[in-house]
């Protein structure tokens, strides 16, 4: 049914399309009688004679009406003299100046480009700087249960939790929120995660972002999705603000006047004027995950911005058993593996390594079509890795 009247109304707006082009194309012929036809000559010695009364200039013919006449039209051929029209308005004589259809088309192709310039415009603008860019996750699900290890890390912020809750009580103890924490160390080690379980923790609003998020093909838009996210947050405090990949938007500024420089220098401006502008008490923690703190600008890394750095470890001896504990919960081991051996192989593996690891061997366990997972199995997810 709403097929069948957008049709109607697409078979409406056509019809009506097709009745303005009938009209000025062949309107005159079709309303108007026919006009007598008189030299230029004759016409311009009429002028001057003050025998015209008004004079309709067109395209390549002027439609005139005689003052001793009545309802009647005469025409001529318009020779676009530049001094016509003063010409005519020295004699008295009113003129009237008809668009021709050329005009027309063209005004209205002209009004069609805008709308349509306007309308990417706007879609850019809707896609790249949509309030729903940056999402609030008011429950991740995650705790420090979750988090194996970082049992310094989890101490210290259990005290951030607090100030985070109670900003007021703390400030009159002179005892202020840290602006910003940062978190170094190598991919899959747990930083997102722990972020996570902080926010879940201390039942904060969260809001993840990544460097991605902040690039784009058009200049600008890195910084404005910058201000996005700190005035979401704002809004949404308490809330913990991670970005990942930090050194991907918050490297070293050079000013080499590249436009990719250029952009960068803007989205760490962006960053500084923000770090700056809220306050501690507003209840907002922004951490910052990180490969390589080297590459930072020096001026974001401050104290004062980010108060505290925290380098997360490959997992330990007792870590990694720990881990091969929680992801092999839902699988089935032999009986002949010995766990303290697999905490050996996985010696410097990161979190997400061991995972990939003991998924891999479950899935060769089960095309071999075995029933629980034998060493010889995580064996050759080793050397598949």
């Amino acid at each position: 049914m709403k097929g069948k009247r957008i049709n109607k109304l697409w078979f409406v707006i056509s019809l009506l399309f097709c009745a303005v082009i009938v009209y000025f194309t062949f309107g005159e012929n079709l309303f108007k009688g026919k006009e007598t036809e008189e030299s230029y000559k004759d016409f311009y010695e009429e002028v001057k004679n003050n025998e015209i009364e008004s004079v309709t200039l067109k395209e390549n013919e002027i439609l005139y009406s005689k003052k001793d006449t009545e309802k009647a039209l005469y025409k001529t051929i318009n020779p676009d003299s530049q001094g016509l029209k003063e010409f005519l308005l020295l004699n008295g004589v009113q003129i009237k100046e008809e668009q021709n259809f050329s005009d027309l088309i063209s005004a209205i192709f002209d009004a069609a480009f805008y709308i349509f310039f306007f309308a990417i415009i706007l879609f850019v603008f809707k896609k790249f700087i949509s309030p729903n860019t940056f999402k609030v996750v008011r429950k991740t699900g995650k705790n420090f249960l979750n988090v194996i290890g970082m049992e310094k890390l989890k101490l210290e912020m259990k005290q951030v939790m607090e100030i985070m809750k109670n900003p007021a009580e703390w400030a009159k103890k002179g005892v202020r929120l840290p602006k910003g924490i940062l978190l170094e160390g190598d991919p899959g080690n747990g930083k997102t995660l722990f972020a996570q379980s902080l926010a879940g923790e201390a039942s904060v609003n969260f809001i993840p972002a990544k460097a991605t998020d902040f690039e784009s093909m058009f200049m600008a838009i890195g910084p404005m999705k910058v201000k996005l996210l700190f005035s979401k947050a704002r809004r949404k405090a308490p809330c913990i603000v991670f970005i990942d990949e930090f050194d991907g938007i918050g490297t070293r500024r050079n000013y080499s006047g590249s436009a990719i420089e250029t952009e960068n220098t803007r989205i760490v401006t962006a960053l500084l004027n923000e770090l700056d502008g809220f306050q501690p008490n507003q209840g907002i923690l922004v951490i910052a995950a990180t490969n390589n703190t080297k590459a930072l600008d020096e001026a974001l890394i401050r104290p004062g911005r980010f108060d505290a750095k925290y380098t997360v470890p490959y997992p330990d001896a007792n870590d990694r058993l720990e881990l091969i504990k929680m992801y092999t919960k839902n699988k089935n081991l032999s009986e002949s593996i010995n766990l303290r051996t697999l905490v050996d192989k996985f010696s410097g593996f990161s979190c997400a390594k061991i995972e990939s690891t003991l998924n891999r061997a479950a899935l060769l366990a089960n095309q071999a079509g075995k029933t629980c997972i034998e060493e010889i199995d995580i064996s050759t997810a080793l050397e598949n890795l």
